[in-house]
Parts: structure tokens; C-alpha cells; sequence
């Protein structure tokens, strides 16, 4: 994992996983350096990262005082629960639905869960966060939200990108990325991790991104692209391409068993 700042009030932990004829997927978790600090996300759980440290490198945990988890799937919680023991006076924002969710594996403290919906906001001392639902996600318990300080924009999984290698998927910046490369990469993790869309009414769809225009956040920060500052109109282009994509489907068994036969030794 590596870190880097985004204006004066955020800090970016930047991780990503190759996922092989895809490309590498950033996972990102940021530090909002709030008054009432705020943790956004907790990264990969693999036995290889140890997001506390990192986290450590950047703010003090024990300062800690609000983990936004934007949905609890597993590239969004690995070092939620080590945090929590090095946070003691810090609570998760998460909804029922995400509490639900946690419940079967690891249960959350309730005494320590904070839950909120889209539309409703929160105050972390010297900002409000708005929550909203970003128009692409995976999971029902995604809230994304708005700091009203910043004019920043914090959408969960919402205009993702796997891009061709490390090195970009880390970057401090996704201009670096060409912009019709990001478009493509942007529709194909739209139909890997989102493929309800495809199926859904275009107009009915689009005004899902009201909230995103209306707020028109200087910079979008995705948990799986790299910060974007200045691009928001162009991310909401890209979503009206959504509707009506081809289904991403993944290789099959006899895929495998030949990417296998590849890996295996070679005779002595």
C-alpha cells in the first residue's frame, strides 16, 4: 500500500489486486481529516497487507473517531476490525442492511454501529457529510457521501476502472489514464460489478446520477479508481452508456483447467 494526499484535508491509502484478463483493480481507503476524523473504507484483508499500519503512517488510530463503511464486502473491510480495537472512541457508519451483513461472519458491536441512510447526513465537527446512493454499486448496503467542506465526492465502487497495470491503478492522479482508455475501462468493471444495469431503464437509470450533478463535486473519490479531480462531468457521461452494455461473462472450466495446465512444471 502506498499514500498521497488529495487537497489539504484528504489522505488516499492506495492498494489494488490484479484479477487476471481483467486488469489491475484499484482498492483504495482514504483518511478524511476531519475534526472528528473519519476512516473511509478499510481495504484487502489478504494475509500479505496490514492496513492498520499503514493507516498508522498517516493518523494515529486511537484518534479515529468514524469508520464510513461504504458496504461491507471484503475488499472494503480487512482491517475494520483491527481498527476498531485500536479505535476505541470510533463507531461505523454503516445501514442495517450492512450490519445484517457483517453479522454473518464477524458481528459488529452495536454499541459501536451508526446508522445512516442515503439522504440523510452527518456532522464530523468542522463539515457535514451528506449520504447518498451512488448510481453504480454492488451491494444494498452502499451509501456513498459528500463532504460539504471539500466538494468532494466519496461513490464507493461507482466509476471503477481496472487499468493495465499497477503503477496506474496506485496513482495519485486517473488523468494520467487516456481518456477513451478510462471510458472502456470504466464500462467493463460497470458490467462486472454492477450487470443489473444493464437491464434497467435508461431514463430511469440516469436520474439516479441527479444527486452527483447537483452536487457537481470538484473530486470524485472511488474505492476502485484513482482520484479524479475536474472530471465529473466526464464520469457522468460514461454512465449513459451503461444501460444496454453486454453482460460481462467470466471464463469457465475449461478456461481454468487450460490457465492451470500453463502453471504446471514442466518435465525434469
Amino acid at each position: 500500500m502506498s499514500t498521497h494526499k488529495v487537497g489539504p484535508d484528504t489522505t488516499v491509502l492506495a492498494d489494488c489486486l490484479e484479477v487476471p484478463g481483467i486488469g489491475f483493480v484499484p482498492v483504495n481507503a482514504f483518511v478524511l481529516h476531519a475534526e472528528e476524523p473519519v476512516v473511509v473504507d478499510t481495504g484487502l484483508g489478504l494475509p500479505d497487507r496490514d492496513f492498520l499500519a499503514t493507516l498508522a503512517g498517516v493518523i494515529d488510530p486511537a484518534d479515529v473517531r468514524w469508520i464510513w463503511l461504504t458496504h461491507p464486502d471484503r475488499d472494503h473491510t480487512g482491517g475494520l476490525f483491527a481498527l476498531l480495537d485500536a479505535a476505541p472512541r470510533a463507531r461505523v457508519i454503516t445501514t442495517f442492511l450492512g450490519v445484517g451483513e457483517m453479522s454473518t461472519e464477524c458481528p459488529l458491536p452495536l454499541d459501536r454501529v451508526y446508522l445512516l441512510n442515503p439522504g440523510q447526513s452527518l456532522s464530523v465537527g468542522d463539515r457535514t457529510l451528506h449520504a447518498f446512493r451512488p448510481p453504480l454499486f454492488d451491494n444494498p448496503a452502499t451509501v456513498g457521501f459528500f463532504d460539504d467542506r471539500t466538494g468532494t465526492c466519496f461513490s464507493s465502487d461507482c466509476f471503477g476502472a481496472p487499468l493495465p497495470t499497477a503503477d496506474l491503478a496506485t496513482c495519485p492522479d486517473v488523468a494520467e489514464v487516456p481518456a477513451e482508455d478510462l471510458k472502456a475501462a470504466q464500462l467493463l468493471w460497470a458490467s462486472v460489478d454492477s450487470p443489473w444495469a444493464q437491464t434497467v431503464d435508461p431514463d430511469r437509470f440516469l436520474a439516479t446520477a441527479d444527486p452527483v450533478r447537483s452536487a457537481d463535486p470538484g473530486t470524485v473519490l472511488s474505492t476502485h479508481l484513482p482520484p479524479a479531480a475536474g472530471l465529473t462531468p466526464r464520469l457522468l457521461d460514461t454512465l449513459t452508456a451503461v444501460p444496454g452494455l453486454t453482460p460481462f461473462t467470466g471464463p469457465d472450466q475449461a478456461a481454468l483447467e487450460q490457465m492451470l495446465a500453463a502453471f504446471a512444471p514442466g518435465p525434469h
